[in-house]
C-alpha cells in the first residue's frame, strides 16, 4: 500500500489477500451492515439491517461474519451502535474468534466505514494486528477472485484487553471541545446534513463550531477505495488541519466518523477521538445547541 501511510500494514489489497486467504494465521471477517433510512420513528433515523443474508450468498473464502449491531454493540442503549465497555467488548471479540495469534482482516460489501468502525473498536480494546481490505468485497469480485457460500465460524481466540478509554467519547467531551479553541470538531456527514438541510436525526444542523469533511471525500470508486495519502493530506490541509490538531470526529451514529479518523491516523494525527453516538444522541437532546446554515 501507500508508503506515506503511518501504519501501511493496516490497509491491504486484493492482490495481497488472494495469496494468503487460506493461511491458518489469518482470519477474515465480513463486517457489512445496511442502513435503511425511515421517517417512521424520528428518534431512530434508520433501521439497521445485518449484512448476514448477503454474506450467506457470497463472500471471500474462509471469511466469517461480524454482526456489528447484534453482537458488538451495547443493545441496552437507545442508539444503534453504542460501543460496549472495552473489557466486555474484548470478550465479545474473543467469542467471535478475533484475537491472538491471528492477523485479522476486515472488509465490507457496503463501504469501508463499516470496516473502519470495527478496526477502531479493536484498536480501542487493545488489539492491533488488524488490516482493512481496500476496495472491499466489490474489488474482490471485480478482480474475479473466488467466492464462497458456506458459513465460516471460528473458534474463540485469546484476547487480553488493553483498553484505550479515550478513543470513543461522549457528549461531555464534545461540550468541552466547543469551548476549547485547540480542539476541532469534525463532522463526517454529507454537506446537506451539516448545513441543516435535512432533519434526519430529529433536528437539522450540526454541533456548533464544527468543520465538515464528508467521509466520502476520502473515497473513490463509490465507498470502497481509499484515496492516496497525498490526496487525503491535501483535503485535510485545505481545511487547515495538520497532525498536531486535536480532533473530535462525529457523524450520525459513530460509523462514518471512524473512516475520517482512520485516514487521519494514517497521516500521523495522534490526538483523535470519536463521538460514539454522534448526532443520533446530540440532535435528540434539546438542551444541546445546534447550528445551521
Amino acid at each position: 500500500m501507500d508508503s506515506m501511510w503511518a501504519i501501511p500494514e493496516a490497509i491491504i489489497d486484493c492482490h495481497w489477500l488472494k495469496d494468503r486467504y487460506d493461511r491458518q494465521d489469518i482470519r477474515i471477517y465480513d463486517c457489512t451492515s445496511y442502513l435503511h433510512y425511515t421517517d417512521e420513528h424520528p428518534s431512530q433515523p434508520y433501521d439497521v439491517v445485518s449484512g448476514f443474508d448477503n454474506y450467506c450468498r457470497s463472500h471471500i473464502p474462509n471469511a466469517a461474519f461480524l454482526d456489528l449491531q447484534q453482537d458488538l454493540s451495547e443493545n441496552n442503549s437507545p442508539y444503534s451502535f453504542t460501543i460496549p465497555a472495552l473489557h466486555d467488548l474484548a470478550e465479545r471479540f474473543k467469542k467471535q474468534g478475533v484475537g491472538e495469534p491471528f492477523h485479522i482482516i476486515l472488509y465490507s460489501a457496503n463501504g469501508m466505514q463499516w470496516a473502519t468502525r470495527i478496526w477502531w473498536m479493536l484498536y480501542a480494546a487493545g488489539y492491533q494486528r488488524v488490516s482493512i481490505l481496500n476496495g472491499g468485497f466489490a474489488a474482490w469480485q471485480e478482480a474475479g477472485l473466488p467466492t464462497q457460500e458456506s458459513i465460516t465460524k471460528w473458534e474463540p481466540a485469546e484476547f487480553e484487553a488493553r483498553p484505550k478509554p479515550n478513543i470513543f467519547v461522549g457528549k461531555q467531551r464534545v461540550l468541552d471541545a466547543i469551548a476549547d479553541e485547540k480542539t476541532v470538531l469534525l463532522n463526517a456527514l454529507t454537506s446537506d446534513l451539516h448545513l441543516g438541510k435535512s432533519a434526519r436525526y430529529g433536528r437539522p444542523g450540526r454541533i456548533p463550531t464544527s468543520l465538515n469533511i464528508p467521509f466520502t471525500s476520502f473515497m473513490k470508486n463509490g465507498l470502497d477505495d481509499i484515496r492516496s495519502a497525498s490526496e487525503a493530506q491535501q483535503i485535510l490541509a485545505e481545511h487547515g488541519l495538520s497532525p498536531d490538531t486535536d480532533i473530535v470526529n462525529y457523524c450520525g451514529g459513530g460509523i462514518a466518523a471512524t473512516l475520517n479518523a482512520f485516514v487521519m491516523l494514517q497521516l500521523g494525527f495522534s490526538d483523535l477521538q470519536i463521538y460514539d453516538n454522534s448526532m443520533s444522541e446530540w440532535a435528540m437532546d434539546y438542551s444541546l445547541a445546534i447550528e445551521t446554515g
